[in-house]
């Protein structure tokens, strides 16, 4: 199993690797409380998709 709190890996976007690691309290909080953490870590990357697609002139 992959140890979210070691995402060395990063994908060259800093809002997007922020977001992501947000995943790595997950092995510390209790089951019940993952759906939040799931919920904060899409809103920032839904924000990051908005503000690259802002950038861009493009819409969603």
């Amino acid at each position: 199993m992959t140890d979210l709190r070691d995402l060395s890996e990063q994908t060259g976007d800093e809002r997007v690797d922020t977001a992501l690691r947000g995943l790595a309290v997950l092995g510390d909080v209790p089951v019940a409380a993952h759906v939040g953490v799931f919920e904060e870590v899409l809103a920032g990357l839904e924000d990051a998709l908005a503000s690259a697609d802002d950038a861009q002139g493009g819409s969603r």
